[in-house]
């Protein structure tokens, strides 16, 4: 079975867009979640389908927000680098 982890950061990105989203608007927190958990189950199901980044990243996009999730491929799933805004900072979880 394939597995997807999250770096901490990755995770911590998550959860803040998941909040700022229902500040906006109630349920809106739950489609963006939604959003995100379709793009990364795509990522694990074709981990090579994302377009290459830098250093064995890979890009996949989300449905109906403006973020990408930045994930390496491992033999055992995916470990998801970023949970990236399309135009903040470029670049920023090279880091990682």
């Amino acid at each position: 079975m394939r597995r997807t982890r999250f770096l901490a950061p990755a995770r911590e990105e998550f959860l803040a867009e998941v909040a700022y989203y229902d500040e906006i608007h109630v349920g809106y927190g739950a489609r963006f979640a939604a959003a995100v958990e379709e793009t990364v189950a795509r990522a694990v199901a074709f981990p090579e389908s994302g377009s290459p980044l830098w250093a064995g990243t890979r890009r996949v996009y989300t449905k109906g927000f403006p973020f990408s999730i930045v994930y390496r491929p491992e033999p055992d799933g995916v470990v998801i680098v970023a949970v990236a805004h399309q135009s903040r900072r470029p670049g920023y979880w090279r880091v990682r």
